[in-house]
């Protein structure tokens, strides 16, 4: 357990509260405990953009790391703090739990609420951001696609969400597409095995919930006036469906058609799946074969590229960043006749393309994007202007001109404020 920021003394401290933290976090045991969260006027408290709540929720920072708490009873502070860490440990994208304080009572002895700590996402978006001008291109898609594979995710590994919304969703820009991040577990389950009526159950709450928040942002003006909310939502029912097919299916496949299980496997890792093993069973007439794919979790080229140079990135950046090795390898053989091993050829690229354009971003700029979007949106950039110009544009001229003309222009996205989603700053239930 980490020390607390010596900036968050306050004067009275709680009568009695009891407080799990995670150890390399700070203990947090300077702030108000003893005061409900909406009275807090603490200095490290800060405005981050949200989801609607229905709990009251603030956000500290602590030498850099922002920390989300939010105020329930005891009892789903502690099952949200246990599902969190269950999906923490099956490797699925969700916020981080860090510590529950419970036991709370007031300076004066009355009981509060529990309060369960979380870490903030940085470079996350909420879906209200997504909808701004500022926000993400042909982010409805995008939206759609993110929480559709997410809810798939979870559903494979037998987490039933129990309130999937786009208020307890947060996304991060992933190679020009977006990837989902489970944020609120208040509601959820672990089994063994989702069942199909537990899959659908899931679903139409999703579908509901996304299409009520989607209302809510037209009568706000805040949704383009082309976006239908029930369309909207009912293609990430139509989405999820084709996804699971596609992960879950078992297809007839005869002796000479072999080549449609390399196919389908192919297109298994461009989902970010890895492939475990194949199943064959022959069918009656002895003729064909009955193939099923055992999938096992998402994240197939992001643990490719963590294996060759370290890089941890998500998915979308991973298939973006292997591409740009294998070109690049493929650059050194053509200019010296020289074929690398794989993992040296990684090792070069890392050294002399990824670090050095990445490092080039000035220090007020970092806020921006993350390094591995940086590098997307340069190799992005390197495509369009070698279009424009009608030959190809090198690294080093993409950067500047990116450097000059593209990330100046970008939002701060580290931290997203209110005022960025059109919310208003108040503490207070939703």
């Amino acid at each position: 357990m980490g020390g607390a920021n010596a900036a968050w003394l306050n004067g009275a401290m709680p009568t009695r509260f009891q407080l799990v933290a995670r150890a390399g976090h700070p203990d947090f045991l300077s702030l108000p405990w003893g005061r409900p969260l909406a009275e807090w006027d603490h200095p490290a408290i800060v405005d981050i953009a949200r989801g609607v709540a229905r709990h009251v929720v603030r956000f500290v920072d602590d030498g850099g790391q922002v920390y989300a708490l939010k105020e329930t009873n005891q009892q789903r502070a502690e099952h949200e703090y246990a599902m969190l860490r269950a999906l923490e440990e099956a490797a699925l994208p969700s916020v981080r739990a860090v510590g529950v304080v419970t036991d709370r009572t007031s300076d004066g002895g009355a009981p509060l609420d529990a309060v369960l700590v979380t870490e903030h996402l940085q470079y996350s978006l909420p879906y209200r951001y997504l909808f701004t001008g500022r926000g993400v291109p042909e982010a409805r898609t995008r939206l759609i696609d993110a929480m559709a594979a997410l809810l798939v995710r979870l559903h494979l590994e037998g987490f039933f969400w129990g309130d999937c919304s786009l208020s307890n969703t947060l996304f991060l820009r992933d190679a020009g597409a977006l990837s989902a991040h489970l944020v609120d577990a208040e509601t959820s389950e672990h089994h063994p095995r989702v069942s199909p009526g537990q899959r659908a159950h899931d679903l139409d709450i999703a579908v509901e919930n996304v299409a009520g928040e989607l209302y809510d942002l037209a009568a706000r003006d805040r949704l383009p006036s082309d976006a239908d909310p029930a369309e909207i939502s009912a293609d990430l029912a139509a989405h999820y469906e084709t996804l699971w097919d596609e992960i879950n299916r078992r297809e007839i496949i005869g002796p000479d058609e072999r080549y449609r299980i390399e196919e389908r496997m192919r297109r298994l890792n461009d989902l970010g799946f890895d492939v475990d093993e194949l199943e064959f069973e022959a069918t009656d007439d002895g003729e064909r074969l009955r193939v099923g794919v055992r999938v096992v979790e998402e994240g197939h080229h992001r643990r490719q590229l963590a294996r060759l140079v370290g890089l941890e990135v998500k998915e979308n950046q991973a298939r973006a960043l292997l591409n740009d090795i294998a070109a690049y390898a493929a650059w050194i053989e053509r200019e010296t006749g020289e074929t690398l091993p794989e993992a040296v050829a990684a090792y070069r690229w890392l050294t002399e393309v990824y670090e050095p354009m990445t490092a080039a971003v000035p220090d007020p700029l970092r806020s921006r994007r993350e390094p591995a979007e940086v590098f997307y949106e340069i190799l992005d950039h390197r495509h369009a202007l070698s279009e424009t110009c009608g030959r190809d544009v090198g690294n080093d001229e993409a950067l500047a001109s990116y450097l000059e003309a593209v990330l100046p222009q970008a939002a701060e996205e580290r931290r997203v404020l209110p005022a960025e989603t059109g919310e208003l700053p108040a503490v207070g239930r939703d």
